[in-house]
């Protein structure tokens, strides 16, 4: 049966914690957006569809290409350049030639004889904080962020292969640290 997977780079530390309670504080005062669908993130490849006994290759090709692109990565690894407040995005802006360049190297790299399609490498680079909000709660939005969000925050990244179910549940098959 088919299954739709991910890749993610997700925050940890001081920065990860920040996140987890904007995203419970930004819910108990504006109820749920779009972006409390999911875990704090910055999206690497659109969603793939593969067999689910296909997931030992891709966990393997991503940690082998992992090992080899370590060799060159500048640190730090993944930079923050601002938080930036739209009227229908709110976000930390990412930059990270080096993530861009291990799913690339990644993407060539894997060979499945039951991916259903490309995989699709994400140019923009970002972590959400909110969309799909009501306009209402774009202000209480923007103070809840600069209350809880430090940009400066000590931050580690972990790389992670998730796996998405039909009812928006995860299972996360493996994490490896940045």
């Amino acid at each position: 049966m088919p299954c739709q997977f991910i890749i993610y780079a997700c925050p940890l530390g001081e920065l990860g914690h920040q996140l987890e309670s904007y995203f419970q504080i930004t819910l108990a005062n504006c109820g749920a957006n779009a972006a409390h669908k999911y875990m704090p993130h910055c999206t690497l490849t659109g969603f793939f569809v593969d067999e689910l006994r296909a997931v030992p290759l891709y966990l393997q090709t991503l940690g082998l290409v992992l090992t080899q692109t370590l060799q060159t990565c500048a640190q730090p690894a993944v930079t923050i350049n601002q938080i930036s407040f739209q009227p229908n995005w709110h976000g930390l802006e990412i930059q990270s030639p080096w993530l861009k360049q291990l799913i690339a190297n990644f993407a060539s790299t894997v060979s499945s004889a039951t991916l259903q399609e490309t995989i699709r490498l994400k140019d923009w680079l970002h972590l959400s904080l909110a969309y799909e909000f009501d306009p209402e709660q774009h202000d209480t939005l923007i103070k809840v962020a600069q209350e809880t969000i430090n940009l400066q925050a000590s931050v580690q990244w972990e790389l992670r292969f998730y796996q998405r179910h039909p009812d928006w549940s995860w299972t996360c098959h493996r994490a490896w640290l940045l």
